[in-house]
Formats: structure tokens, C-alpha cells, sequence
């Protein structure tokens, strides 16, 4: 026989856990100084630019 769920407990609890990733990018995007912003910023912009240029192109 299959266990009970008790809906209302299941809602909570995701709500619970949606909130807490939701909470848990916000610290990581907005809990950086300005220095980490900027080298991360740098750090894309070159890995970007990396990708950009070994680009395989289309051969038709």
C-alpha cells in the first residue's frame, strides 16, 4: 500500500526548499566585493573571447 502524503506539508516544504536556491544565488550574485565582480567579469569576458576564437565555422 502506498504511503501517505500530506499535500499542504509537501507544498511548504518546496516552498521551503525553492526559497532557500533562490536565497542561496542571491548571496553568491550579490554578496561579492567589487574587486571579485570585476575579476569574474574579466574572467568571462576571456573565456568568451577564447570560445569566440576557436569558432568552427560553417563549410557549406
Amino acid at each position: 500500500m502506498a504511503t501517505l502524503i500530506n499535500l499542504r506539508q509537501f507544498r511548504k516544504q518546496k516552498k521551503r526548499t525553492e526559497r532557500m536556491v533562490h536565497a542561496e544565488e542571491n548571496r553568491y550574485r550579490f554578496g561579492q566585493t567589487k574587486s571579485e565582480k570585476l575579476l569574474n567579469k574579466k574572467e568571462s569576458l576571456k573565456a568568451q573571447k577564447f570560445l569566440d576564437q576557436n569558432r568552427l565555422s560553417n563549410r557549406e
